[in-house]
């Protein structure tokens, strides 16, 4: 018989999704005469088993947060605003509490457990959580009802929260086109788009406080990015291969990455102009695309994850952009008509999150989850070389 290898869970489930269509960890498979098998779990504590893909939470929050702003500001004369100003409050107070839990223990993470980070940022989807801390920063930043968008505050908070930012993309966009075993060719999977996110962002904050230079700076990087990237996921290049089934609802980020573009380009230019509209009606298109095929996401609904929480501050993104689609042509009947669908299908999605969420706490920080476990071989080899 052949060698017996240890294989991290997450490399273990993507050779079941290639090779065997099996989803099951705890059965062997035979790759190149050898048998790869699941490494079996370490000790283990909520540190070790959260990773920044758990972000995604609080990125929905706020993004759910922004929403009911503009809901609450566009009823603000009338008494139909009091309900969109009080769930916003309370959503937005909801969504800083959970991101400085995050990132309490993820700091806490950092100190105790920094060999599971650095692997992280080693791993060709680990690495886009990255963004997600600084994007739910600059969205609380952005729909906060205490700080005001010409405060030195803001100013100051924008900064910070941008600068991680800026450094990732330093590092990872650097990589990508110098970096021979970090081509983009080989590493591109769909959370890649979340530095594209990210960049629209810190785009958007900057544009609020009138800096509009590092606005289209920023958009300009994003920009450019998300085209090559959609090119390359579009042609379905040898990375597309390495994404495991279980992180499909990632593929939500095709809408969520134009839907933001649009939003950061209506805060540069000041009008839901020609290229907003143009990111508006991709991501639309893109929404429609993917909703007519939900066998796409069959596997990857089986059994709660995280992963599941794409579907929701995606959503909202859209639905973000459609309000500023309907603000612009409010002499129309479809435009307004289509912003009420899509903020309606963004709350349900968004509600409907939070109960599974609420109903299966217990798997929320699951052992087998596919971005933390990656980590174990490499712990392992580490521990035997020494």
């Amino acid at each position: 018989m052949g060698v017996v290898k240890c294989k991290s869970p997450l490399d273990h489930q993507i050779a079941i999704d290639v090779a065997t269509d099996n989803e099951k960890f705890d059965q062997p498979i035979i790759i190149d005469d050898h048998v790869s098998k699941p490494c079996p779990h370490h000790s283990s504590s909520i540190l070790t088993r959260l990773h920044a893909g758990y972000f995604r939470i609080s990125i929905s929050l706020g993004c759910q947060a922004l929403l009911w702003k503009n809901l609450s500001e566009s009823k603000r004369d009338s008494q139909a605003g009091v309900l969109p100003s009080t769930v916003f409050h309370l959503l937005w107070w909801l969504a800083v509490i959970t991101q400085a839990s995050f990132s309490l223990l993820y700091v806490l993470k950092c100190f105790h457990h920094f060999h599971m980070v650095k692997a992280e940022f080693l791993h060709h989807v680990g690495v886009n959580y990255l963004y997600a801390p600084w994007i739910s920063f600059l969205l609380l930043l952005q729909s906060s009802p205490v700080i005001l968008s010409n405060s030195v505050l803001y100013l100051v908070l924008c900064w910070v929260f941008a600068i991680p930012v800026i450094f990732l993309d330093l590092k990872i966009y650097g990589q990508w086109f110098t970096t021979e075993k970090r081509f983009l060719s080989i590493f591109a999977n769909p959370t890649s788009q979340i530095s594209v996110i990210a960049n629209f962002v810190v785009a958007q904050a900057a544009a609020k406080m009138g800096w509009k230079e590092t606005a289209v700076c920023m958009f300009s990087l994003g920009m450019v990015h998300y085209l090559v990237l959609f090119i390359t996921l579009y042609q379905r290049l040898s990375g597309s291969n390495r994404f495991p089934s279980i992180l499909r609802p990632a593929f939500f980020l095709f809408i969520a990455a134009p839907s933001m573009g649009s939003l950061a380009w209506n805060s540069i230019s000041g009008a839901f102009d020609t290229t907003s509209k143009m990111l508006f009606f991709l991501s639309l298109f893109l929404f429609i695309s993917l909703a007519c095929r939900p066998v796409l996401f069959k596997k990857s609904m089986r059994k709660f994850n995280v992963a599941w929480w794409a579907y929701s501050f995606s959503m909202t993104f859209l639905a973000l952009a459609s309000a500023g689609y309907a603000q612009e042509q409010k002499g129309t009947r479809a435009a307004p008509g289509l912003m009420l669908v899509l903020s309606a299908l963004s709350v349900l999605v968004f509600l409907g999150l939070m109960l599974f969420t609420a109903a299966n706490t217990h798997k929320l920080l699951y052992e087998d989850d596919p971005i933390m476990n990656f980590v174990n071989n490499s712990k392992s080899k580490s521990s035997a070389a020494k």
